[in-house]
């Protein structure tokens, strides 16, 4: 089903993908840009996250994360469903779910079910908290897992409450998480020829993002603070913040003393490299606040690409804090082809993004626009499973497909 004529990774190996919203589908994302056949297996009114275009007129998620996939419908409460699932299973190398836990095994299709069908099958399963465990039934979404996960007690300024991350951290952890749990089995089951489960906990995969807040609270106890706005986590680097700017604002960092001296050389500070408040990266840590003062006072005076520019050019970590519609052009990410402007059949023309999982020596696979619901009925259970044109109607007409 997949263009053979170049070889990706993953190439010849079928992925059925029950998955949907944003972890398990970036999960078959990764999989489909390596070259996989992902299938894409939705409920006869499509998975949700099609419906969420419905108020902004677009939907863009969807587009992003479900290209090069082909899209099914399939009623998987009726036996007929279960029925054509159980004949892609057979084929398949790979399923993906991400249903809340006990879900597939009421319908009859958990892993034990469908291993007894091909024992070669890496079943991939993602949930807020995961199968076992006392919080297994509790509903997640990402929201919910950043602030149990304390994304969200840690993220904002220490005299205000927390607040959310703007990216779906928890979904998009999980999701990368999933696409390595299932890639080692795969690679297991070529010494082993057998499948294996794998799972991923959205609260597993966040927690080790937190390092930073957590090393503090470890060297401080009930001294350290939950939030520290824009500095270092662990309130372990200074200069670390973000700064303004005549025109916006900036990030500076300084892990080392050599940066922070080479800063004070592009604000034309040189005199201050033996302040012993500046010295050291202890120094500064401890007088932050001073060290904060010091930077903001140039950078107010200062155009926000000059600063990065300057500061770059320096060998200092430094960027402009840039808009989303900023990002979506960056030429790094466009020159390399993470980033890619596609003519979408529903959407018009459209940034989409690649893997960035590059493989060196293999051009990318070519996007290939996500597909309306439904749009490749024919092609799996006809062309793939055999199914006849009058077997087809009669499965639309029975409500097995639509």
């Amino acid at each position: 089903m997949s263009d053979l004529t170049t070889r990706y990774p993953l190439s010849g190996i079928t992925v059925i993908d029950l998955s949907h919203i944003y972890n398990g589908p970036y999960a078959t994302f990764l999989m489909a840009m390596a070259g996989a056949d992902v299938i894409k297996v939705e409920p006869l009114t499509g998975e949700n996250l099609r419906s969420r275009g419905d108020l902004g007129g677009v939907a863009l998620p969807f587009a992003m994360l479900n290209s090069n996939k082909q899209p099914v419908t399939l009623n998987l409460k009726s036996e007929k469903g279960k029925q054509l699932l159980r004949e892609m299973v057979q084929r398949a190398d790979i399923l993906v779910e991400n249903f809340a836990p006990g879900v597939m095994d009421r319908l009859g299709l958990g892993a034990t079910e469908l291993h007894k069908i091909n024992p070669r099958l890496i079943y991939g399963s993602s949930s807020g908290y995961g199968r076992e465990g006392p919080y297994r039934d509790y509903p997640a979404m990402d929201l919910v897992m950043q602030a149990m996960c304390g994304v969200i007690d840690s993220t904002g300024h220490p005299d205000q409450p927390g607040v959310k991350s703007g990216a779906a951290l928890c979904d998009f952890m999980a999701g990368i998480h999933l696409y390595a749990a299932i890639m080692t089995a795969l690679y297991e089951r070529e010494g082993t020829g057998e499948g294996r489960v794998v799972e991923v906990s959205m609260q597993d995969a966040t927690y080790a993002s937190l390092a930073s807040n957590l090393g503090m609270l470890h060297a401080r106890g009930a001294q350290a603070p939950a939030r520290t706005g824009n500095r270092h986590g662990g309130l372990g680097v200074s200069p670390y913040n973000v700064y303004a700017t005549v025109d916006g604002h900036v990030v500076l960092n300084a892990p080392a003393d050599h940066h922070f001296r080479a800063i004070l050389e592009v604000m034309d500070r040189s005199d201050l490299k033996d302040d012993p408040r500046f010295s050291t990266r202890t120094a500064r840590v401890q007088n932050c606040e001073a060290v904060d003062e010091l930077i903001e006072q140039w950078t107010r005076q200062q155009l926000r690409d000059d600063v990065a520019r300057r500061m770059l050019a320096a060998k200092v970590p430094c960027a402009p804090v840039r808009s989303l519609p900023e990002v979506m052009v960056d030429e790094n990410m466009h020159a390399r082809g993470n980033l890619q402007w596609i003519e979408h059949p529903e959407l018009g023309r459209v940034v989409l993004m690649h893997s960035p999982l590059v493989f060196e020596g293999t051009q990318r696979r070519p996007i290939e626009p996500s597909l309306p619901m439904g749009a490749c009925n024919e092609t799996v259970y006809g062309t793939w499973l055999g199914r006849s044109t009058q077997e087809l109607a009669a499965l639309r007409s029975e409500g097995v497909i639509s």
